[in-house]
């Protein structure tokens, strides 16, 4: 009887062990995948608080600098750009750059003016934005280190048999820089 029993397990060692493999790597690159989107549903709720931002902080700007016209509407074009694109972090993250790129020259813009400079609402619209864009970074971070772990499963081997028999694909990093770093003191001299 122990005789029969032998191979038995061996036979459920060959066969039962690998399937339990592929189970498992598959149940990890899923839940790989699904942290990824959740990362990126937060990325997703920062990049629309910026978004809101932005109307509000043009408007500042240009009650006291109503002849830079250009600056605004490619902050104002770009918004819009943003808020439509729904590819991949890599496609969005072209576009974000350019939104940033304008901010920046919005904000260059402010260094021209004293007064606003020291105007308590574009100070506080300037807060809230380095704020969003701090949470940005984090929720980029953290949206990164998922992406990694994803890839790294997914390319290393044997895991990697397992991720091109099922399609899981690689996912794109998501990377852009901070429309602004921090809040410029107010000289009240």
């Amino acid at each position: 009887m122990s005789i029969m029993i032998a191979p038995l397990v061996i036979f459920g060692i060959i066969i039962l062990l690998p399937i339990i493999y592929v189970i498992a790597t598959y149940n990890t690159l899923v839940a790989l995948r699904n942290h990824i989107s959740d990362a990126w549903g937060n990325i997703d709720t920062e990049l629309k608080r910026r978004y809101d931002l932005i109307p509000n902080l043009v408007a500042t700007v240009k009650g006291y600098a109503a002849h830079e016209r250009e600056v605004f509407e490619r902050v104002t074009q770009l918004r819009a750009q943003c808020m439509a694109n729904n590819g991949t972090p890599t496609e969005q993250a072209v576009t974000e750059n350019e939104l940033v790129g304008a901010l920046q020259k919005l904000l260059a813009v402010v260094e021209n003016y004293p007064k606003l400079k020291a105007d308590q609402n574009f100070l506080e619209l300037q807060r809230e934005l380095v704020n969003t864009e701090d949470r940005i970074q984090a929720a980029r971070r953290f949206f990164n280190g998922n992406v990694r772990d994803y890839r790294n499963k997914c390319e290393t081997f044997p895991s990697s048999i397992i991720a091109s028999m099922f399609g899981f694909e690689k996912k794109d990093f998501f990377n852009v820089d901070p429309s602004v770093r921090e809040v410029p003191k107010a000289d009240f001299n």
